[in-house]
């Protein structure tokens, strides 16, 4: 089983508009920029098109899931749109935040309560986290670098915050 497959979640290459957009999104401005007003307006997207795309799809090439996880604090289910890295048969989540100085609320929600549920136009999954072992971080970053070179520019920006990974299980 693979959980990738069973959402029918994959990456197709970028276009060459797709790639300057993944330049400027790498870059520390755009970063900063993508990771206070992304969310917003791709919540706006996820509802004019049902689900079929988001901005990062569109305008990145990177398909994005929902990911609804427990609030740590609140107990209230919140719902982050990620992209996620399909890696040694699974789906793996990074919590890098754009390369931001804080560990986003969902990353820090999963270490509390690593039930969540995926979903990828409009199929949806049941899943638990677990946290990545240093090995498995390795080898989800070398997956990620070659699906969007942001990521190693937003690990290198973290600086000496841990970086959360977390490989989804079917629950």
């Amino acid at each position: 089983m693979s959980l990738a497959r069973d959402l029918g979640y994959e990456f197709r290459p970028p276009n060459a508009a797709q790639r300057a957009v993944q330049v400027v999104v790498a870059s520390r401005p755009g970063a900063w920029v993508f990771a206070r007003t992304l969310p917003p307006i791709d919540t706006w997207v996820g509802r004019v098109s049902r689900g079929r795309t988001s901005v990062p799809e569109a305008g990145a090439g990177l398909p994005v899931l929902d990911v609804t996880t427990t609030g740590r604090r609140s107990e209230q289910r919140r719902t982050t749109h990620l992209v996620a890295v399909p890696c040694a048969g699974t789906l793996a989540l990074i919590g890098s935040d754009f390369g931001q100085a804080a560990t986003p609320a969902w990353a820090l929600n999963l270490e509390a309560d690593p039930r969540a549920t995926v979903t990828y136009r409009g199929r949806a999954v049941e899943v638990v986290a677990r946290p990545a072992t240093d090995d498995e971080v390795e080898q989800v970053m070398a997956a990620a670098a070659s699906l969007y070179r942001g990521y190693a520019a937003h690990r290198r920006r973290i600086g000496e915050r841990r970086l959360r990974v977390f490989l989804l299980e079917p629950a």
